[in-house]
């Protein structure tokens, strides 16, 4: 199923991918010019540019070592006119990397499948600036003219295919961008992400810490990120409720026999962890709630007058991930899901997709997100034979998801034959942060692979067995990964209703210290978060460090509002505001609060 209205943002994302790939080929011949041994490995275009892994064997480089391989490139590109496919044969292919392991090794895989061996070249062969790549394609048609604003961004230690078994490569980071403008635009906004980036400011603020004793990909959460999360958590689950959901919950663990029955093991084994006994049975870490929730609604008979149900659980799950692609609270390996499933009948299945989808749009906007993105995850593609259930289905499934989206606006979203799961097809929501980065969050997904294998059935207005419809649905996707998101999206300046602390009372001597934390109480006593700094500081200094610490309001008390029993007010954004009387303060932050404003 394709949409004629996403082809031209397909076409431009297509062109920017064959650029930055082209980068990566040209990157790849500049690093064998000045590093004779290196062996080149693999280079693709990724989300916010490319990458080429070496094995550059005792050899080191680093960015200090970037300036001199982006100007080989630039002389090098000058004599790239055009590249050229051509295929070879598996000897001849085989004959070009008498030394080099990996790519000896991807070319008899190709080969055992019985895919064509495609290379593409660039220069005049039997000339230094002449390049061939083993490599699918596709590439920009004149490098000379368009390979011009690219800059080397970082290096990275990689394994080979990502197994820790095996070799380190080096793996050098880079973009490239059709002006230099963009390309401008683009390194000015890596240096924001640099002072937003959530680990850092997770770290200055004292929010969460990762600890290699307790275990990589394990996050710990301090009072204040642990009230942040909670407040997060908070407000998601009470507007589920709010829009019909109903709570449930679930255990941590599961035995192998539901896991087999769900058809994980077969699937999704790879990202489980190990079983572990009890009592001579075998159970596994949970690496998602659904099989859990299809056994809360096979607890008794389903009549069609109970559907929709819409079950909504704060789950934490467990899902295997390498070290090598561990990052912060981004990617981790114990994580909790706003999980929900809904089980409807066919009649039901639109409203309630736009529901879902009208409902994951009005909470993203609560948290100050306003520029999003679809993608439509089909069935369909080279290979059939990964997707499990009746083409029927796939097709009345994947229209309901089309239809949702055009109702919505979104017309121009963008599809992805095959790109499904084996069990349904999806919709997968991107969002826009504040520096512009486009991020994958939540996901609305059909299911036709539970109802089946598990046999769920509900009695129709017919009096007859009838099988369900599944949709899971995870509206902020893990509580950890969009936290991650949403301090950079912040910087760390949580709105005042998130705020861990909201004001910080400051006397400017130890006289008003007493006066201070009446002022602190009251307030606290209000509802508020309140906290107070009576160290024996300079009034700037105490100043200084609230702003680091990015609190909403600063109230300082002298001795004229000891006297007038008022606060000097000076927000994180406005500034010095007056004084005021710690009632009136009292009801504008309530207010505030309640708006979340």
């Amino acid at each position: 199923m394709s949409n004629p209205s996403d082809n031209k943002n397909q076409s431009q994302k297509n062109n920017l991918d064959e650029l930055r790939h082209s980068t990566a080929h040209l990157l790849a011949k500049a690093v064998i010019e000045l590093y004779p041994g290196a062996k080149p490995t693999i280079g693709p275009s990724i989300e916010q540019g490319f990458y080429y892994d070496f094995d550059l064997g005792d050899t080191v480089i680093s960015d200090k070592n970037f300036a001199q391989i982006e100007q080989k490139m630039h002389q090098i590109v000058k004599k790239w006119s055009e590249f050229r496919q051509v295929t070879k044969t598996q000897d001849e292919a085989l004959a070009q990397y008498t030394d080099n392991q990996y790519k000896r090794e991807l070319i008899g895989e190709l080969a055992e499948k019985g895919e064509t061996l495609s290379f593409y070249e660039v220069g005049t062969e039997g000339q230094p600036e002449f390049y061939s790549d083993l490599c699918k394609g596709p590439h920009v048609a004149k490098p000379s003219e368009v390979l011009k604003h690219f800059k080397l961004l970082s290096v990275a230690g990689a394994y080979w295919r990502g197994d820790e078994k095996n070799s380190m490569l080096t793996r050098i980071y880079g973009t490239a961008f059709f002006s230099q403008q963009e390309l401008d635009d683009h390194l000015k906004m890596l240096e924001q992400a640099k002072l937003r980036d959530h680990r850092k400011i997770g770290q200055e603020l004292e929010l969460f810490m990762i600890d290699e004793e307790v275990g990589q990909g394990l996050p710990l959460w301090l009072p204040k990120g642990a009230f942040l999360r909670h407040k997060v958590q908070e407000y998601a689950f009470n507007t589920y409720l709010n829009r019909g959901y109903q709570p449930v919950s679930t255990p941590h663990i599961a035995s192998k026999e539901l896991w087999e029955h769900s058809g994980h093991l077969d699937f999704y084994s790879d990202s489980m962890y190990g079983g572990f006994g009890i009592e001579d049975e075998e159970y596994r870490l949970k690496p998602m709630n659904c099989p859990l929730h299809v056994k809360l609604f096979m607890h008794r008979q389903r009549s069609y007058r109970e559907l929709p149900i819409r079950w909504t659980e704060m789950g934490t799950v467990y899902r295997y991930e390498k070290s090598g692609v561990l990052h912060g609270l981004s990617r981790v390996r114990g994580f909790t899901q706003d999980d929900a499933h809904i089980i409807c009948t066919p009649d039901q299945l639109q409203a309630e997709l736009t529901e879902a989808l009208n409902l994951t749009l009005d909470i993203l906007k609560t948290f100050g997100f306003k520029d999003f993105e679809m993608n439509l995850s089909t069935g369909g593609g080279k290979d059939e034979s990964k997707f499990i259930g009746e083409k029927a289905k796939w097709r009345e499934a994947e229209q309901a998801l089309t239809q949702t989206l055009t109702k919505l606006g979104f017309d121009n979203f963008v599809t992805d034959e095959g790109g499904a799961a084996f069990y349904g097809p999806k919709i997968d929501l991107k969002l826009a942060d504040s520096l512009g980065r486009m991020w994958q969050l939540s996901t609305i997904q059909l299911d036709f692979n539970l109802p089946g294998r598990f046999g769920m059935k509900y009695v129709g207005d017919d009096g007859a067995q009838h099988e369900p419809f599944m949709i899971h649905r995870a509206l902020l996707g893990s509580l950890e990964r969009f936290l991650g998101i949403y301090i950079e999206h912040t910087g760390g300046k949580f709105p005042l209703w998130l705020a861990p602390v909201q004001a910080v009372v400051l006397p400017i001597t130890d006289a008003q210290n007493e006066y201070a934390r009446r002022v602190t109480d009251q307030l606290t006593k209000a509802g508020l978060r309140v906290e107070v700094d009576d160290r024996s500081e300079r009034l700037q200094a105490k100043i200084r460090d609230a702003q680091l610490q990015k609190v909403p309001f600063m109230l300082v008390v002298g001795g004229k509002e000891v006297e007038s029993k008022s606060v000097a007010v000076r927000g994180r954004e406005t500034g010095d505001e007056g004084r005021v009387q710690v009632e009136e303060f009292i009801k504008k932050i309530q207010k505030q609060v309640i708006d979340k404003s």
